[in-house]
Formats: C-alpha cells, structure tokens, sequence
C-alpha cells in the first residue's frame, strides 16, 4: 500500500520536476548568453575621449586651446612607480593577485554596512573602479554592486594588470574637468608628469578619492591632509622609509595651476570654420554637398561631415596656423579703440600675406569673443563699388582691347527699367575710364559690364571663393555690387590677391593639422592659377593706385612703394568697404552696422581709411 501510495506522489510531481527543469533550463541560457553578450560588451579598448585641441602661431607657439575636458593619456612606463604604488597600497594592495574583486574586502564591507544599516562602506577594487568609470554609474545598490564584479571579472579576463592600470591612472577624475594623472600634472603644477617631486605626485593623488572634498583650488588644507595619509600609507606598508615620509610631508607645495589659453579669439574662430572645410575638401564632402540631388541628401552630407569634424577635434589634433600674433594684436587694439568712439559701429578686416597667401590676421567685431558672429567671414553684405574691379573692370581688359585712356560716357543711363545714378546723383559727360575708375562712376561702370557681357564677367569671379553669389545676381546692378545676398570681407581680400601678378591661390590660414604623433592628418594641396593676364594686372594695379593717389582713397597712407585699393559705398550708406594690396599684403575692410543704419554723418571721418592704413602696417619694430 504504501508503495503505491509512493507511486502516486512520484506521478504527480512529474510536472513539478518538468516544470522545474524547464526553468532552470532556460535560465542556463539566458545565462550563457549574457556571458557571451558581457563579454562583447567589455573591451579594454580606450573608449572615446575629449583631447584638446591645440591653436599654434606662425611661430610654432600655442595661442589657443579648445577642450571641455582636460586630459593628457600617457603610457604606463612613463608614469612613476612611485604614482603607482600610492594609488595600489591606498586603493588596491591585492591589485595583483585578485581576479578583479576580492573576497575578503567585499566580506567585511558587508559586514560594515550591515552593522551600520547603510551601503557606505565600499570595497572597490581598481578594476572595479575601472569598470564603474567606463560602463557603470556611481549609484549606491548592491544590484549595481553585483554588475560591477561580474564585469570587472569580465575585464581581467581579458587584459593583463598593467592594461588596466594604465586606463585607470588615465581616466580617473581629478576634479576641475581634469581627467588622468598626466592632465592633473599639468593642470595643478603646469609641469609633465615625470618632473613632479614625490611630494607634489602624493598630492596630485590625493585628489580622486574625493575630487570634490580635495579640489586643492577650494580646499587645499583637506588635500594635504589626505596627502599625508597616502604617504603613512606607504610607510605602513613598508614601501618608504618613515624618515623619508616625513621628509615628503614637510615639502611645501605651490600650485601652478594652467590657465586655459585662449588668445585671438576672432582668428581661432575662423580656424575651426577653416579646418571643417579642409576636412570637406580632403575626404570627398564638399563633392558631395554641392552635387546632391535634393535638400534631404545634402543635409544627410552636412551631418556626416560635422560627424566628422567632432571627431577629428576630439583627437587632440594640433592646428599649425599662419596667424602673425604680434600684428593681430596690435590691429585689434587698434580697431577696437577707435570703434569705441562711435556707439554700435562694427567692422571687420582680413590680412593676406601676398607672397604666401595666407591669411595672417582677423578682425571679427568689437571686442570679440571666441565663437560670436564672425563678421569677417560670416557677414554677408553688399560690397559697392569695390566690386568694381573683380567684375567690371578686370574682365574688360582680359577681354576686350580697351585701354584706361578710351572714353565712356558718364551721363544718365537706363537699361530696361534700371537706371543706375552716379554718387550724388552728379551727371557728367564723356570721361576716360581712369577717371570713371579714380572717382568711383556707376553709369560708366554699367555700360563697361555690357560691353563685356554679364556672362563673361561672372564667368572671371568663378575661381574665387565668393559662396554667396547666386544666379539672380547676373544682373548689370552686380557691376555696382548690388548683389542678392552679398560677399564677406576675407572673400573680398581673398579675390583681391589676384591682382598681387595675375595667379590666384585661396587663402587659408591653417598650414597643417596633426595627431598627437606628429603626424600630418590635413594640408591645402591647391595649385596657383592665371586668372588675369601680366597686361590686365599691370592695368589694374595702375588704377587701384590712381584710387589712393588721386581719388576716393585719398587718405590712405600706408609705406609701401607699391599701394593700391578702391572704396565702396552702398545705397543709403549702410556700408563703407576698401580693398586693396601693398607690396607685402592684400587685405579687405568693411564698417556698418549689424542692423544696416545710414552713416552718412560719419562719412568724412573717414574710419574705414584709418582702419585699412593700420591693417596695411609691415614694420613690426613699432609693435
């Protein structure tokens, strides 16, 4: 009887064991496949991290650095044994020997915390900690506890002690956005790692365990009391002599803390702008923007590119510029001294370096600041006259036989319903072209435009890097700069270069981008090319300096044996420009107002003129 009563119960739990076994069943695989998913997911590989990105001078010299985070990762064998071994004897003294968490430290912080009825006591290994600053947070459950011990096992599987020493003595944060032992050597003593002193590399080490309570900027007394204990450490464990320990603690302990340098602002701008498009031209985007077939393509392009202009400036790239600092200086104090004088006025100036075609100088606005508006490159306004030459003039003689001596007639003139009006309003008769050139007449400027052909005289601009310029613009109110849009200052000066002997090259400011290796990532490759004729220069270089000497540009004075410029003015005075080239620069300047706003009043000042005399200066002993 009761066998067959065992019988029975065996029978009905048949479907409990059958049950059972399924669960366990599939929680084996689920468990498989989470180990082989952990195993995916830890990689010591160094995640993505903010390099700073460094701004040097013609010199060679850093005048600008550009990081959210300060970070310096340097190799394992560079960094001190002694760095080493404060953070193992004070973090990790079984660093070596565990298996990425250690049993017995886990065992009493769990005792601790229970006693305590609290989660405080941590017993975090470096691994650990490693794991926590990459993948984990840093909340306080013993869920997330039990996740940072199977992937720090994980971790150690696949790397050896000294891999991930490295990482973590790279990426541990050391409070005010620095990150890594090597940045906090240079952020807190602005010296490398390996010239610190013992004592100075105890203090720097302090600081991670509690970035915030030891931020030696806000409470130095507390970092230098967690100092000492590092080096008690160290002697408790037998790794200094006690006299030497003492001897660590008594060294005094300046700061040096690195100031971010952030010099010529309206420059480094414009380089960041400069670099994006360099990265367009080398990788193939800028091909690609300007053939897409729709405005949904060309933004999908636009947003790879930035992709990779973002991951190119976190590389801790080195950008080598062709920036003059001492005359970028001394022309923004300049400018921005005499703009003071007139409320709400604004400029903007670019300097090229005729012989290398580089851009040396920038003026951006009063005052600037790093990534304002950028009026040197980013105001697009109507140039006036001095479009004259670049559109009118220049395509004339390329094209046609005429001479400055041949006559034009400078009385009324209508074409169609546009009928252009001289300065004033004035009427004149016959006059030469010189003179329809020195005095800045519109009515000859339009029937010069039509005798050379709205086509023909565009196709000339099409080498320059005028991005503004739009089909509606082909029109005869362009050969007096009336224009859709408009053009910027640095394209003006840019295209006023071939003036310098006829061949034409863009003007760039950065001459090389490299990795932290030295190694050259992005140059210009450009070739020079004739856009004008040795005859059209001489021609137009002979008129430009009839300007200066005889007509709108008197009170340009610049010492040079060679200068040369044209004015523009626009309708109701809301801009004032002057273009023109010495022997050692070619450069642009324009005034006005943000908001367009007539200045007539200040026209005799003649500001636009003094700015251009200052942004002309070569000698740099009066610097």
């Amino acid at each position: 009887m009761r066998q067959a009563i065992g019988f029975i119960i065996i029978l009905l739990c048949f479907p409990f064991i059958w049950i059972l076994y399924s669960f366990i069943h599939t929680e084996i695989l689920v468990a498989s496949s989470y180990k082989e998913n952990l195993a995916e997911s830890i990689e010591l590989s160094s995640p993505t991290i903010s390099s700073p990105i460094v701004f040097l001078d013609e010199q060679g010299e850093v005048f600008s650095e550009d990081y959210i985070e300060w970070r310096d990762p340097i190799p394992l064998e560079t960094i001190p044994l002694f760095v080493q071994e404060l953070f193992i004897q004070s973090e990790d003294v079984e660093f070596y020997h565990h298996i990425g968490f250690n049993f017995s430290a886990i065992f009493r912080a769990v005792f601790a915390n229970a006693i305590a009825n609290s989660k405080d006591q941590g017993a975090s290994t470096i691994t650990q900690q490693l794991v926590r600053l990459r993948y984990l947070t840093t909340e306080k459950t013993y869920e997330r506890k039990i996740t940072e011990l199977l992937y720090a096992y994980e971790l150690e599987k696949q790397s050896t002690k000294d891999e991930i020493l490295t990482n973590y003595l790279n990426e541990i944060y050391f409070g005010n956005q620095v990150y890594g032992i090597g940045a906090a050597a240079t952020y807190y003593f602005s010296r490398p790692l390996h010239e610190l002193t013992d004592a100075e590399l105890a203090f720097i080490s302090a600081i991670p365990n509690n970035p915030t309570l030891y931020d030696p900027l806000v409470n130095f007394d507390a970092t230098k009391k967690r100092q000492e204990l590092l080096i008690d450490v160290l002697v408790k464990n037998e790794k200094i002599a006690a006299t030497n320990g003492d001897a660590l603690k008594a060294e005094p302990i300046i700061l040096h803390t690195k100031t971010k340098t952030q010099l010529y602002p309206a420059y480094s701008t414009y380089v960041l702008e400069e670099l994006k498009n360099l990265i367009a031209n080398t990788e193939g985007f800028a091909e690609k923007i300007a053939t897409a077939q729709n405005e949904q393509q060309k933004q999908h392009f636009e947003k790879k590119l930035q992709a990779r202009v973002n991951e190119i400036s976190t590389q801790g790239v080195s950008i080598y510029t062709a920036l003059d600092p001492i005359k970028q200086r001394k022309d923004e104090k300049y400018v921005n001294d005499l703009l003071s004088k007139t409320a709400g006025l604004q400029a903007a100036t670019a300097v090229i370096n005729n012989e290398t075609r580089e851009i040396i100088s920038l003026y951006g606005g009063t005052n600037y600041k790093k990534f304002d508006f950028h009026r040197a490159f980013q105001a697009v306004r109507q140039p006036g006259s001095a479009f004259k030459p670049l559109l009118v003039y220049a395509p004339l003689f390329e094209t046609t036989s005429v001479t400055p001596q041949n006559t034009v007639n400078a009385g009324k003139f209508c074409i169609g319903t546009y009928c252009p009006q001289n300065y004033g309003g004035a009427i004149y008769g016959n006059v030469t072209i010189q003179q329809a050139f020195r005095f800045s007449h519109n009515t000859p400027a339009v029937r010069l435009l039509q005798t050379t052909g709205i086509e023909t005289a565009f196709d000339k601009l099409a080498p320059f890097q005028f991005s503004h310029i739009v089909k509606e613009d082909y029109s005869y109110a362009a050969a007096l700069g009336g224009l859709t849009k408009g053009v910027t200052p640095l394209e003006m000066a840019d295209a006023y270069t071939g003036f310098i002997n006829g061949m034409y090259k863009p003007a760039h400011a950065i001459r090389k981008v490299v990795d932290k290796d030295g190694e050259i990532l992005y140059t210009w490759n450009e070739e020079k090319q004739e856009v004008w004729s040795p005859k059209t220069v001489q021609t137009m270089r002979h008129l430009l300096r009839d300007v200066v000497a005889n007509g709108t540009g008197k009170g340009i004075s610049v010492q040079s044996s060679y200068i040369g410029a044209k004015t523009g003015t626009t309708n109701d005075y809301v801009d004032y420009w002057i273009a023109g080239l010495s022997d050692t620069y070619t450069s642009a300047v324009w005034i006005g107002y943000d908001m367009p706003k007539n200045m007539k009043a200040i026209e005799s000042k003649k500001i636009h003129h003094s700015i251009f005399n200052q942004i002309m200066k070569n000698d740099k002993r009066s610097y």
